[in-house]
C-alpha cells in the first residue's frame, strides 16, 4: 500500500526556533497588561525570585516575578491574596509553556484606581499631551525657581537642602498646596496658573513624597494635566518614589524620580560650575599667552623681512636683474635673428619650387590634354548613341502596325463603340464600321456576313 507523499509547504521549524517566534509574537503582542487574580502555588527559591500562579474560577496562568521587581514592591506577597499585577506575556522556551512576568503588583482593591489611571493616560496621550514635540527645555542655568508642594511635607526641605548645595546663587518662592485630599487638585491648579501669571520663575518643580496610589491621586486627575500641559513655564514633576508613576510625570516637561532629584534636574553643580571656570579659565590664559608668542614671533619676522628690505640693498639687487635681463635680451634677440633668416631661406627655396611660371606651364599642359580627352570621349559617346539610335528605328520599323497596313491591310473597328473587329461574329448586317489603312480611314456598311476562311475555295 502505497503511503501519500508528504510535501511540507512553507518553513520547518525545530522545537526552539518555533519556541522563540512564539515568544516573540507574544511579547510584541502583549507588550504590558494588568492581570487581576488570586495568589496560589507561591515558591520562593534562595533566588529571590517569586514563582506563582494567579487564577481565577475557571482558569489560572503561571506566573513569574523576578527580584529586582520584588524588591521594587511594598506588597508583602502570600498565597490567597487577591491582588492586580502589571506585567508582560512571554514564554518559558525551554519547556514551551507560556507566563505572566510580573514588574509590580498591588492589592486588588486598588483596582479602580489603576484602571481610572489607565483610561486617563490612554485618553491624553491621545490627545498629544505626552508628545515630546510639546515638552519645553529647562534652562541651564536659572536663578529663580518655583516649588509648588505642601509647606510642611518632608519634599520642601528636601528640595531647598538640594538647591543650597547645588545652586546657593538660586532664589526659590514657595506655591503652597495640599498634595492628597478632595480638594489638593485644585489647589495645584490655582498654583500652576498664579506662577504662570507672574512670570517669575524660571522652572518650576511640582512635587511631593511617595505614598500609596490613593495618596497620589491628586496628580493622577485630568484637571492637574491640563494645567501642567498649559503652563508657559518649563515643569519637573516629581511625585512620589522612583518606583511610582503619576499622569503629571508623563505631561510634565521633565520627570523626577523624587523631589530631591527634581532640585538636581533644573540646577547645575556649584563646584562643577566653578571647576569649569577654573578650567576656561587656565584655557583663555594659555590661549593668550600662546596669542602672544605668535605676536612676538610675527614682529620678530617682519622686522628681519623690513632689515632685508634695505633700499640701497634693493637698488642693487635691481640692478643686478636689469643687467641679467639686458644679457638674456640680447641672447634672445641674436637667436630670433637667426631662426628668421633660417626660415627666410627655407621660403625662397620653397618659391623657386612653387614658381607661378612654372606652375602655370603645367597648368596649360594639363588643361589640354583634358580638353582632347573630353572631346575624344563626347565623339565616342555620340558615336555609339547615334548607332543604338538607328537599330531602335529598324527595330521599331520591323514590328510598327503601319508597314504591315502598307503591305494592304487594314484595322477593323466598330464606328460606334471604337471596339476593334477580330471576328465576324462580333457584327451584323447593316453595322457601320470603319477601316484604318496606312493612309486613311474608310467609314464601310456591312451587308452581309459570310463564314469563308481566307484561302479557300
Amino acid at each position: 500500500m502505497n503511503e501519500p507523499r508528504f510535501a511540507p509547504e512553507g518553513p520547518v521549524y525545530t522545537p526552539s526556533e518555533l519556541n522563540r517566534e512564539v515568544k516573540l509574537h507574544l511579547e510584541a503582542g502583549f507588550p504590558q497588561i494588568l492581570l487581576e487574580g488570586e495568589v496560589s502555588n507561591l515558591s520562593r527559591p534562595a533566588s529571590g525570585h517569586l514563582y506563582f500562579s494567579l487564577k481565577d474560577e475557571a482558569a489560572q496562568i503561571k506566573s513569574a516575578m523576578f527580584r529586582s521587581a520584588v524588591l521594587r514592591s511594598p506588597l508583602r506577597i502570600e498565597n490567597g491574596m487577591k491582588v492586580l499585577a502589571r506585567g508582560r506575556i512571554s514564554l518559558y522556551e525551554a519547556k514551551g509553556e507560556y507566563q505572566f512576568i510580573v514588574e509590580g503588583m498591588r492589592d486588588a482593591g486598588q483596582g479602580d484606581l489603576l484602571r481610572q489611571f489607565e483610561q486617563l493616560k490612554k485618553k491624553l496621550e491621545g490627545e498629544g499631551l505626552f508628545a515630546a514635540e510639546h515638552k519645553q527645555a529647562l534652562p541651564a542655568y536659572p536663578v529663580r525657581i518655583g516649588m509648588i508642594t505642601s509647606p510642611s511635607g518632608a519634599a520642601v526641605r528636601d528640595i531647598q537642602h538640594v538647591l543650597q548645595r547645588r545652586w546657593p546663587v538660586a532664589q526659590v518662592r514657595l506655591y503652597p498646596v495640599s498634595v492628597q485630599g478632595a480638594e489638593a487638585p485644585g489647589e495645584i491648579c490655582a498654583a500652576l496658573a498664579q506662577a504662570n501669571r507672574d512670570g517669575w520663575a524660571e522652572v518650576l518643580i511640582l512635587g511631593r513624597g511617595g505614598g500609596s496610589i490613593e495618596d497620589l491621586q491628586a496628580f493622577n486627575t485630568e484637571t492637574v494635566a491640563r494645567a501642567i500641559a498649559a503652563s508657559s513655564i518649563p515643569l519637573i514633576s516629581a511625585v512620589g518614589h522612583e518606583t511610582d508613576f503619576s499622569i503629571s510625570d508623563f505631561v510634565a516637561d521633565v520627570r523626577a524620580p523624587t523631589p530631591s532629584a527634581a532640585a538636581e534636574l533644573a540646577t547645575p553643580d556649584q563646584y562643577q560650575v566653578r571647576a569649569a571656570f577654573a578650567r576656561f579659565a587656565r584655557m583663555l590664559d594659555l590661549r593668550v599667552q600662546a596669542q602672544f608668542q605668535r605676536n612676538m614671533q610675527a614682529l620678530d619676522y617682519l622686522a628681519h623681512r623690513l632689515a632685508q628690505r634695505d633700499p640701497a640693498l634693493r637698488l642693487q639687487e635691481q640692478n643686478r636683474q636689469l643687467a641679467r635681463l639686458a644679457e638674456a635680451l640680447g641672447r634672445s634677440a641674436r637667436a630670433r635673428v637667426r631662426e628668421i633668416h633660417h626660415r627666410l631661406a627655407g621660403m625662397n627655396a620653397r618659391l623657386g619650387v612653387q614658381h607661378p611660371g612654372r606652375k602655370l606651364t603645367e597648368y596649360r599642359e594639363r588643361v589640354a590634354a583634358c580638353r582632347q580627352s573630353v572631346q575624344n570621349s563626347i565623339g565616342n559617346r555620340l558615336r555609339g548613341s547615334r548607332d543604338r539610335f538607328h537599330d531602335l528605328g529598324r527595330t521599331l520599323h520591323a514590328v510598327s502596325p503601319l508597314a504591315t497596313m502598307g503591305r494592304g491591310y487594314a484595322v477593323l473597328s466598330a464606328t460606334a463603340t471604337g471596339a476593334v473587329i477580330t471576328q465576324a461574329q462580333q457584327v451584323d448586317g447593316g453595322s457601320l464600321l470603319t477601316a484604318q489603312l496606312a493612309d486613311g480611314r474608310l467609314y464601310c456598311t456591312v451587308d452581309s456576313i459570310s463564314d469563308e476562311i481566307l484561302g479557300t475555295d
